[in-house]
């Protein structure tokens, strides 16, 4: 059985489920939802005993899904994703990982989508229609959403789809057209700490990463489970100042970007008057706002090749001398 859902999570289950629809786009930025949102959406759809508030999360099909095994549910996903969170994948695509014919894919492969249309085409197992959760979607590259596009404007029976995406703007307009857009709400902060206790997080920590997270909890929550040192974050910025790479010791390319987004989005809203969202206003140092904005777009290049196989070491060193020149230029 799934864990209970989070109360902000619950009241959009609620609200979605006493819509009409057959596509969703669930969009926000991370951290807020949208996997675990989609899936007990189409959890409820398919359950045997559903109630307004979801599923029953004791029936044959709720256990089913529990499992990753019904037949009726169809997960597309990058094949990193896939394995990160328990879906089994293809046979093929098994056998070709398994022999070494190459890498699982971190993008929403063609084929996967060619089976997902093929998947709406059968007869429902149960009885109670199909389902195709796709996360994240924005992973889908336009090919593979253009094979998409006639199956989501028009799918066979009773054929429903859950769009989850952490970067919405990424998406084909015709994606967008297709779908019933629905906005993640970003919980209160007494609730996302409240949240935060309940998955064993002490009282003294939450609130920290709550705020390196941006308000996000469940980006907290991993943030905790990647081991993030608070006191080492509240430090950040004067280290990068420094050119210390230390600071980062341990660290992977994709967390140095993200720190360092977050720090260059803290940096540039208090050059124009707005509250830091990530670290303490205190703790940040005076910088040029033309120097930032430049740092800024090449962060935002750098995140686009991030996951590539580089030499972590050297990328993180490159990383530290780009926040060292950013934060060292004169306001």
């Amino acid at each position: 059985m799934s864990e209970p859902l989070a109360p902000w999570l619950a009241q959009q289950l609620s609200a979605l489920l006493a819509q009409r629809g057959h596509a969703w786009l669930l969009h926000g930025p991370s951290g807020l939802g949208q996997y675990r949102l989609g899936l007990e959406l189409t959890r409820a759809w398919l359950c045997e005993t559903p109630t307004p508030q979801g599923a029953c999360g004791q029936c044959a099909s709720c256990h089913a899904i529990d499992v990753r095994t019904h037949a009726d549910l169809f997960a597309l996903m990058p094949e990193t994703v896939m394995m990160a969170l328990g879906w089994p994948l293809s046979e093929k695509a098994q056998a070709d990982i398994d022999d070494k014919k190459r890498k699982p894919s971190r993008e929403i492969r063609v084929d996967a989508m060619r089976d997902a249309v093929e998947f709406s085409q059968r007869t429902s197992a149960r009885g109670r229609g199909k389902a195709v959760l796709v996360y994240p979607a924005e992973r889908m590259n336009h090919v593979t959403a253009n094979a998409l596009l006639k199956t989501l404007e028009e799918p066979p029976g009773d054929m429903r789809f859950v769009l989850a995406s952490e970067a919405a703007h990424q998406l084909l307009p015709t994606i967008h057209s297709r779908c019933l857009a629905h906005t993640m709400t970003w919980p209160r902060e007494d609730a996302a700490l409240s949240w935060l206790a309940q998955q064993g997080v002490g009282a003294a920590d939450a609130a920290g990463l709550l705020r390196a997270a941006g308000g996000r909890p469940e980006d907290a929550l991993q943030l905790l489970q990647g081991g993030l040192d608070l006191k080492n974050w509240s430090r950040l910025p004067a280290a990068m100042a420094r050119g210390d790479a230390s600071a980062m010791a341990g660290w992977t390319p994709v967390q140095g970007v993200d720190a360092l987004q977050k720090l260059c989005h803290d940096l540039l809203a208090r050059s124009v008057g707005a509250a830091p969202r990530y670290f303490n206003s205190a703790d940040l140092p005076l910088a040029a706002t033309a120097a930032l904005a430049r740092w800024s777009k090449e962060l935002a290049r750098t995140a686009q090749t991030v996951e590539h196989p580089f030499n972590a070491g050297l990328m993180l060193e490159a990383l530290v001398s780009q926040a060292r020149n950013a934060l060292n230029s004169k306001p």
